[in-house]
């Protein structure tokens, strides 16, 4: 079981965006590298297409290493580490700080 998913709300921990909060829009366990909505901002040249006849300067999210995000615990909504326990023969994520099972 993975410790970070999808749709998980998460704090920028380091970096240019510290502070800042988001949801996970992807995860890349190859390189340990993700994606959250309006964190890590970068300007992209896009060629023009058919969908985008223009093309122009596009603002879009990009990858930050997975170190720099931690879990945002949903009784304290402060920064919290993530520990994998068995409950009742089924694994469920809680918060390591509260004590809040994560899993829906």
């Amino acid at each position: 079981m993975q410790k970070l998913k999808v749709k998980d709300e998460v704090i920028i921990l380091t970096g240019k965006d510290r502070g800042k909060t988001g949801p996970l829009l992807d995860i890349n366990f190859k390189t340990d590298k993700v994606l959250v909505k309006g964190i890590n901002l970068v300007k992209k040249t896009m060629k023009p297409t058919q969908e985008n006849p223009s093309g122009g300067i596009v603002e879009k999210e990009n990858y930050i290493h997975i170190s720099n995000v931690a879990v945002i615990s949903p009784t304290t909504n402060k920064a919290s580490r993530v520990r994998i326990e068995t409950q009742k023969d089924k694994k469920v994520r809680v918060a390591v700080s509260c004590g809040t099972v994560l899993d829906k």
